[in-house]
């Protein structure tokens, strides 16, 4: 709307301000001081009021009859309310800054929408706990076969937060690392910096065309076992996620994280992180070369509520290295004593499965045993004397069952324990000084989001 048509000075005749009002077609026009400043309002029908008046003249000055108690309203004010008060006998509305400079004219035929403002994409996803099937979702396992795992995702989480820049310099924070990378470009950015190689394999990965600020971090340590990298990876690209149009759907997300972690940062693993953090919830999982699929697992909300309750995830403070027990495991699967095990351990998957759709838990907890015993004759980098004591303890304390999450060598343990000895349990695992981690089970995968910068 051209706002100089609903302008004149307060000095000016009113014949001058008919003539102004003649233009604007809007019966309606705002006289402003010399500092361009809204002093009054005046409408058509107060200059014929004011010429009904003896003596008065077309020649007088506006000041004489305009309105200086009018209506106005600020750039900040909602849409909401500019609506309503064009509904309720209003027919113009000045938009005026803090100085009293008119800004915009809005009116029942002229409410322009609000301008786009700028977002920032935030993204989070949650880790998992693997119970069974161990070792059949790596690649030189299912190549001739049938991999199997069950498992579900837990109340921590990794998180993101993206802000794109009008340059292309790109920084990233990570909370998790207490380290920043600053670069001028995607170039300088994907150019090995120590501790930030699966970040930057990320961006090989999805090649972001833009400059950008990220941040990250995560409710868990690293090398906990609970397929942290995958999860972090899952909530990066989430945020990315949010700027395309042709949008990644979780299979895409699952494999272009797996794409970053294991063929760019050269991690050895298998697929079960990465597709159990962007989908989400208690999933039974099958891996064949021509295609992975992930069957959600519809158990009653009493039998949840009471397996959570039967679960201990205990963090044994100690840190591993999943690659190198993963390599380990890929020489040592060329032994067939080593691919009975997982052997046995997927027809237990399928086991444990049934299990747990029918409400079994007591064989469910026996079966998280046999899949430990099976899990740490894989690689002699599973476990060690100090791990097998807090297990043998756990088990002597009233646990069922456990095993140790992730590739194993350190991390967190989950235990089952049946009711009443769920305080014997946390009562020992205290008093040998380790860390029992509160958690519920998530039903949701990978969440991203866009949300507006608010303004200053």
């Amino acid at each position: 709307m051209n706002k100089d048509k609903f302008l004149i000075f307060q000095d000016k005749s009113l014949l001058e301000a008919l003539a102004q009002i003649e233009k604007n077609n809007h019966g309606v026009i705002f006289t402003i001081n010399e500092s361009d400043q809204v002093t009054g309002l005046l409408t058509d029908g107060d200059i014929r009021r004011y010429l009904l008046q003896e003596k008065s003249s077309l020649e007088d000055s506006v000041s004489l009859c305009t309105n200086i108690e009018f209506l106005w309203e600020s750039p900040s004010s909602s849409r909401e309310l500019l609506m309503k008060k064009l509904d309720h006998r209003i027919r113009v509305l000045p938009i005026l800054d803090k100085n009293k400079k008119l800004i915009d004219i809005v009116s029942r035929d002229y409410l322009p929408l609000q301008e786009e403002r700028a977002v920032y994409a935030r993204a989070k996803s949650p880790v998992r706990i693997s119970f069974g099937g161990g070792g059949s979702d790596l690649t030189h396992y299912f190549s001739d076969g049938v991999g199997a795992v069950i498992n579900t995702t837990i109340s921590i989480f990794s998180h993101a937060t993206l802000r794109l820049r009008n340059d292309h310099k790109i920084i990233i924070k990570s909370l998790d690392l207490n380290n920043t990378l600053k670069a001028n470009n995607l170039e300088d950015a994907i150019v090995p910096k120590e501790n930030f190689g699966l970040i930057q394999s990320l961006l090989r990965t999805i090649k972001p065309d833009y400059g950008f600020e990220l941040d990250v971090h995560s409710d868990f340590p690293m090398g906990s076992g609970l397929g942290g990298s995958a999860v972090v990876s899952a909530s990066i690209l989430g945020c990315f996620n949010q700027f395309r149009q042709d949008r990644w759907d979780p299979h895409e997300l699952a494999e272009l994280a797996y794409q970053a972690e294991r063929l760019y940062f050269g991690i050895e693993g298998g697929w079960q992180d990465q597709y159990a953090t962007v989908f989400g919830g208690f999933n039974f999982m099958e891996f064949r070369m021509d295609e992975n699929i992930v069957h959600p697992l519809r158990i009653q909300s009493d039998i949840l509520l009471e397996l959570e309750e039967s679960l201990i995830l205990c963090d044994t403070g100690i840190s591993h290295n999943s690659g190198k027990i993963h390599q380990d495991q890929r020489l040592q699967m060329e032994q067939k004593n080593v691919k009975k095990l997982v052997e046995s351990n997927v027809s237990l998957c399928f086991e444990m499965r049934n299990q747990l759709l029918r409400g079994d838990l007591v064989s469910f907890g026996k079966s998280l045993d046999i899949a430990w015993q099976n899990k740490r004759k894989l690689s002699i980098g599973i476990s060690n004397n100090q791990l097998d004591k807090i297990y043998d303890d756990a088990i002597s304390h009233g646990a069922l069952g456990g095993k140790l999450l992730g590739a194993g060598g350190g991390g967190f343990f989950i235990f089952f324990v049946p009711p009443l000895r769920k305080f014997e349990l946390i009562k020992h695992l205290k008093e040998s000084s380790l860390n029992i981690r509160p958690f519920r089970f998530e039903q949701e995968g990978l969440r991203s989001w866009t949300v507006r910068e608010t303004r200053d």
